[in-house]
């Protein structure tokens, strides 16, 4: 009789020889490629004007030159700018072009991109440019072309390319001696975004007196009290145009008053009790502005508000100007709540009782606590023992001087005991409210073991030190999650598919396994 052999695979030899098949082409997927930038033909990205050879189109195409080595031939790239700042932690994007005419073609190793900047974006000297590809690491920032090696270039998108005008168009101003007049890039009609250089947020200035940068003053307005002749210049760094610049405006102080700006109700005041009336120094005529924007229609010499914020009020006392100023504030209570996080759905065992503390800042404190919107009977101290599910809410109040309250929301709900014996091998990822995510004995949770999950290629599809049968679907990225399956599992079309998981508790042997979704 002739014998049989007889070939038994434990689940531990599968998993070894099916990670035998997926390593080698694993490890060249995530080969690394490289990114050799060549120096920039250029030195600066000034956007945004006329283009020299395109009549009628605004001029904003640049490009980068690199060579490339180890890449799979699907592999794309774009050009990436760094922020204002320099840092690529949170690039600036740009947009690819198509090539200019007469670019080289691009062969196997050396490619040529076209790009544009953004018409938004903000200007600095020390701006970096790099290459990312679709897949792999980004490359070196590109050196600009200047002699030596030197990274960082002035990028300006000139937005508005016309002379403009400060001060109403008026070419002389008054100011009271001792005090200050305002001058402010003239917008007529914010609806008409190229009217005016105002309407575009990200650009900067050069203020000017008689002829000279006045240091660290780059807004939209200049607070004047020195006499001279003040001109305002768009600043476009190394791009900028001393044709886009205002009027000269003569500034000069006579002899006045000092505006001034009182609250009627105190600063701070007590929003609830109404309007507090602001008054400011007698004179002929007014013009009041909250946070640097003019009030519509606030020509009089009072002005009532119940909102908090920088007020001021410019005074024409008759030959000469002042501007009063008041940052107008509003009494405040700080209040906190321990014990549970706030505006969230807290989990404790049915059985447990969680104590929630709140401080506060309040005189004379009032508490009153809320279960599903209705009052809790007797509960009026700063602290409360919670054991039943529900919608909390606290509401704290100042009951001496000014009427002000805070309040906080929170939820208490029954964490289900799962504490399972054995690791699940099945799940059901429905919605249905049972079986939809993997359980695991307690054991292994809250940091007790390495948890990993392969998909049947053996592509790691889940992984993190500290698994949590009772967590929610808070993920640092695709893969790394409290519990799966989770909201950035993706939809599984093939027929029960099977994972497998290895866990590795803390100083013992791994566990392994399999687990089918079923649906």
């Amino acid at each position: 009789m002739s014998s049989k052999t007889t070939f038994v695979f434990s689940l531990d030899t599968f998993l070894n020889f099916l990670m035998l098949l997926v390593l080698p082409s694993t490890l060249f997927l995530f080969a690394q490629g490289t990114i050799t930038p060549q120096k920039l033909p250029f030195s600066q990205i000034c956007a945004g004007a006329a283009h020299p050879s395109k009549p009628g189109e605004i001029f904003n195409e640049f490009q980068a030159q690199f060579t490339i080595s180890g890449f799979a031939s699907d592999v794309t790239f774009v050009v990436e700018l760094s922020d204002p700042s320099g840092s690529f932690i949170t690039p600036t994007p740009t947009t690819t072009l198509a090539p200019l005419a007469g670019t080289p073609p691009d062969t196997a190793t050396d490619k040529t991109l076209t790009f544009s900047v953004p018409m938004n974006l903000v200007g600095s000297n020390t701006y970096q440019l790099r290459v990312k590809p679709s897949v792999g690491t980004p490359s070196s920032s590109f050196n600009i072309n200047i002699p030596g090696s030197v990274k960082t270039l002035s990028a300006y998108y000139k937005a508005y390319n016309d002379p403009f005008f400060i001060n109403d168009k008026n070419n002389i101003i008054s100011y009271c001696n001792g005090g200050s007049v305002t001058l402010t890039i003239y917008n007529p009609t914010p609806s008409i975004p190229t009217s005016s250089p105002a309407n575009y947020p990200q650009l900067k200035y050069n203020w000017y007196k008689d002829d000279a940068l006045i240091p660290g003053q780059s807004g939209s307005s200049l607070v004047v009290s020195m006499n001279g002749v003040y001109y305002a210049e768009l600043n476009y760094g190394p791009c900028s145009d001393v044709n886009y610049s205002s009027q000269r405006v003569t500034v000069s102080g006579t002899s006045g008053t000092v505006a001034t700006i009182t609250s009627s109700s105190g600063n701070p005041f007590c929003s609830s009790l109404g309007n507090t009336t602001l008054t400011a120094s007698a004179g002929n005529v007014y013009i009041w502005k909250k946070n640097n924007a003019v009030i519509v229609g606030a020509t009089d010499q009072t002005y009532q508000t119940n909102l908090p914020g920088v007020y001021t009020c410019e005074v024409d006392f008759g030959g000469c100007k002042s501007t009063g100023s008041i940052d107008l504030k509003v009494f405040e209570i700080s209040s906190n709540i321990s014990g549970v996080d706030k505006d969230k759905v807290n989990k404790i065992p049915q059985g447990q009782t969680v104590s929630v503390a709140t401080t506060t800042t309040a005189v004379s404190p009032s508490y009153q606590w809320f279960l599903n919107g209705t009052t809790i009977p007797g509960e009026t101290k700063s602290s409360l023992d919670v054991t039943a599910e529900g919608k909390y809410k606290v509401i704290i109040a100042q009951t001496s001087g000014c009427q002000i309250s805070n309040e906080f929301l929170f939820e208490i709900s029954y964490q289900t005991n799962f504490n399972v014996p054995q690791i699940a091998n099945i799940v059901t990822p429905n919605n249905d409210g049972a079986n939809d995510t993997w359980i695991i004995p307690d054991d292994y949770i809250d940091g007790k073991a390495k948890v990993m999950i392969l998909s049947s290629l053996g592509e790691i599809v889940f992984e993190t030190d500290n698994y949590d049968n009772y967590g929610t679907d808070d993920c640092v990225d695709k893969v790394h999650c409290s519990n799966w399956p989770n909201t950035n599992t993706p939809e599984f079309n093939n027929y029960n598919p099977v994972y497998y998981y290895i866990i590795t508790p803390t100083g013992q042997s791994a566990k392994k396994g399999s687990i089918t979704l079923v649906k």
